[in-house]
């Protein structure tokens, strides 16, 4: 793997997340640590589980660094393998419910887990597969034929604490980037990256005291950048397995809720539920919100109306430049994406990969002390993704495009790549565009992102038919979301007699996608 050494204003990390997840166990054990629906477990037992699954996996001949998969929706037991993994010194790989059957079989055989353990709410996603891989499955909440149920293994596991040695190289999760029908590419990430996060924990008020309400799925890095400083600072994490607005502010009402991670479509559906002015939120401490911008005008209604305050992070999961932007600080700023984070450098660059002048709009290639390993098995890939400066230094491009203001807040534009952001999701127009154009019906395609209230952005298809087509736009998008993880479905499909291409054959995104966005 290629050598990433990332910079730091000042020393580099020295505690590991499995380290401090130990001590608060053993400086708190009666202290809630985890709450799901009416399950509630102690930072005790808490401590004692993930023993147990530690010695379990080791049992099977676990080594350090080995990947173990998960393929759950969001529940204590997902929580607790996710950290009784790390403290065996494996390496945790949550697996996407949205992709589809075929990228989830592809990750599979490309990361080769040591083990599976799979929910039956998504036991059919693998079904087709599963069982014809050599690792050993656990079933978490149903019982089949070749699968070892999950609390009988755990029954029989040793409760001591295995004390395996963590170093910062080792790797903490494998995260894969899309759920795609093409290869999806994995994101190596050690726990010196992750350790280097922690130092947010204590400016965020994550203490003993915190109540964090996490309601994405745990299988995001947009969850796990929550979820783990919530549990590094000895505060009590809340998960909902399915997210719905008013059954969250029920939630953050009733629990006295102090933290909350959420992505864009998640705001708007929760400040437009019709009564959320009758409940009270007044326990918020600070809510944050990435993986895609949040529109100024969501920004603005959330800082007039719910308590707390507003933080929105830019950055990728490949890490790398990170800015943020404390909205309440900066109401004037709300179009923006904030100010580097401490320790982070931007530059933007144009398409020579020469820096861009102040306030000219370039690629966003970012440095900084969370940046990843590298991409799974694919130092080519890793590679391509690395823009270095006249000194050498390690940059991340990010195939977004923008620029600075004169105060130093990042404003983004265009997205290089055509990348769609649906529900915080990530979606890539060319997967939809190659399922697309298998279709015998169709001569040419382009995949765009449009407006969507409910998720922000929607893909559409717009195709040219071939003369001889016999069967209607709809159809076609059937047979194509058929084939397409949840995630990526089409929206809609239109027609058109011919795709605006430039004199070099590209097909002109940026003029399709502007009357969508006028």
């Amino acid at each position: 793997m290629i050598a990433i050494n990332p910079p730091f204003s000042g020393n580099p990390p020295s505690e590991t997340v499995v380290a401090r997840i130990r001590e608060n166990a053993k400086a708190h054990p009666e202290n809630c640590a985890l709450v799901c629906g009416d399950a509630k477990v102690s930072w005790g037992q808490l401590d004692t589980r993930i023993n147990k699954i530690a010695n379990l996996l080791l049992r099977l001949g676990l080594r350090k660094g080995d990947n173990v998969a998960i393929l759950s929706p969001n529940s204590i037991a997902y929580a607790e393998l996710f950290l009784g993994i790390l403290r065996a010194g494996g390496c945790v790989t949550p697996l996407s419910s949205m992709a589809s059957s075929e990228a989830l079989h592809k990750m599979l055989l490309e990361c080769q887990p040591k083990a599976i353990f799979i929910a039956e709410q998504y036991f059919d996603l693998v079904s087709d597969f599963v069982q014809t891989l050599p690792i050993t499955r656990f079933a978490l909440d149903f019982r089949m034929d070749g699968f070892e149920a999950y609390e009988d293994a755990l029954a029989n596991a040793e409760t001591h604490d295995p004390m395996i040695a963590i170093e910062m190289s080792d790797p903490f999760n494998l995260i894969y980037s899309s759920g795609t029908t093409g290869t999806p590419k994995g994101i190596v990430q050690n726990h010196q990256m992750r350790a280097a996060q922690m130092d947010r924990v204590s400016p965020n008020g994550y203490d003993d005291k915190a109540r964090t309400l996490i309601s994405t799925p745990l299988y995001s890095n947009t969850t796990i950048v929550s979820f783990i400083p919530t549990l590094f600072g000895g505060s009590t994490v809340y998960l909902m397995p399915k997210f719905d607005a008013r059954a969250y502010l029920e939630i953050v009402e009733r629990e006295k809720i102090t933290h909350t991670m959420l992505v864009p479509v998640q705001y708007k559906r929760i400040m437009d539920v019709s009564d959320f002015d009758r409940f009270d939120l007044s326990s918020m401490r600070v809510k944050f919100s990435t993986s895609a911008p949040l529109r100024a005008d969501v920004k603005a209604d959330v800082l007039a109306r719910f308590p707390g305050k507003l933080i929105e992070y830019y950055g990728l999961t490949e890490g790398g430049g990170v800015t943020v932007l404390v909205a309440d600080e900066h109401p004037t700023k709300l179009h923006t994406v904030g100010q580097l984070a401490p320790g982070n450098d931007i530059c933007l660059i144009d398409t020579n990969g020469k820096e861009v002048s102040q306030g000219q709009v370039g690629e966003i290639c970012g440095r900084g002390p969370t940046m990843m390993a590298g991409y799974y098995g694919r130092d080519d890939l890793t590679s391509e993704y690395i823009w270095r400066n006249d000194a050498g230094d390690i940059y991340f491009r990010s195939g977004d495009m923008g620029s600075f203001d004169p105060d130093g807040f990042l404003v983004l534009s265009d997205r290089k790549k055509d990348m769609i952001i649906s529900g915080g999701l990530n979606i890539y127009a060319n997967d939809l565009e190659l399922v697309l154009l298998d279709d015998p019906d169709v001569s040419d395609v382009a995949v765009i992102g449009v407006p969507s209230d409910a998720w922000g952005e929607t893909p559409l298809g717009l195709v040219v038919l071939r003369a001889d087509a016999t069967r209607s736009a709809e159809q076609i998008r059937e047979r194509a979301n058929a084939k397409l993880g949840k995630s990526q479905r089409l929206s809609d499909i239109e027609t058109r007699d011919v795709l605006p291409r430039s004199t070099i054959g590209k097909i002109l995104k940026k003029d399709l996608r502007a009357p969508y966005w006028e």
